[in-house]
C-alpha cells in the first residue's frame, strides 16, 4: 500500500470537521514524529478556527516534558516512541488547551530505528477525549520518511473520528 497523499490527508481532515462540527466538540494536537503535519492537514479546511485550538510541536523530549507535562521518568523508563509516552502527550494536550478530544503521536519517521524493538516506521498514536483515559494504537509504516509521517498523521486522523463516534 502506497503511502497517504496530501489530498487524501485533507479528506480526511474533512470528515474529521463534520464530526467535530456535528458533535460540537473542540480538537487539539500534540505532534513528535509527525512535526506539525496533522495541524497541517486539519486547518486545510475551512472554519477549522471553529473546532481546532491549536496544537503543540514537540519533537524534543524537553518540549514534551516542559510544553505537555509528560514526566521526564516516564520518557527515561519507556522512551520517548511509547505507548505511555503517546497517551501522556494527549493528555497533556488536552488539558493545555480544554478540549473535548485530543489527538497525539510520536513515532520513528525513518532513516533509523530507535533500538531493539523499536523499527524504522513505528508509532503510537493517541487519542483522548474529555474525562477518559488515552486510547493509543500501535502502528508500523513501511514507507519512506515523509510516507512514514503521512501514515502516522492520517491514523491520528481516523482515530480521532472513532472517538467521537465512541462518544
Amino acid at each position: 500500500m502506497s503511502a497517504p497523499t496530501e489530498t487524501q490527508l485533507g479528506q480526511a481532515a474533512a470528515s474529521l470537521a463534520g464530526d467535530l462540527v456535528a458533535a460540537e466538540w473542540t480538537l487539539s494536537t500534540a505532534e513528535s514524529s509527525t512535526a506539525g503535519l496533522i495541524g497541517h492537514a486539519i486547518t486545510m479546511v475551512p472554519g477549522a478556527s471553529r473546532y481546532y485550538f491549536g496544537g503543540v510541536i514537540a519533537y524534543s523530549n524537553l518540549a514534551k516534558e516542559f510544553e505537555l507535562g509528560v514526566p521526564d521518568e516516564l520518557i527515561a523508563e519507556r522512551g520517548a516512541v511509547s505507548e505511555e509516552v503517546a497517551a501522556a502527550m494527549a493528555e497533556g494536550v488536552r488539558d493545555r488547551f480544554d478540549t473535548d478530544l485530543a489527538v497525539a503521536v510520536t513515532g520513528i519517521a525513518g532513516p533509523e530505528g530507535e533500538g531493539i524493538g523499536k523499527p524504522r516506521g513505528l508509532h503510537y498514536v493517541a487519542a483522548c477525549r474529555r474525562g477518559h483515559p488515552a486510547v493509543v494504537e500501535r502502528h508500523v509504516f513501511t514507507h519512506d520518511r515523509d510516507g512514514n509521517k503521512a501514515a502516522a498523521a492520517l491514523a491520528a486522523l481516523e482515530l480521532a473520528r472513532r472517538e467521537i463516534s465512541a462518544g
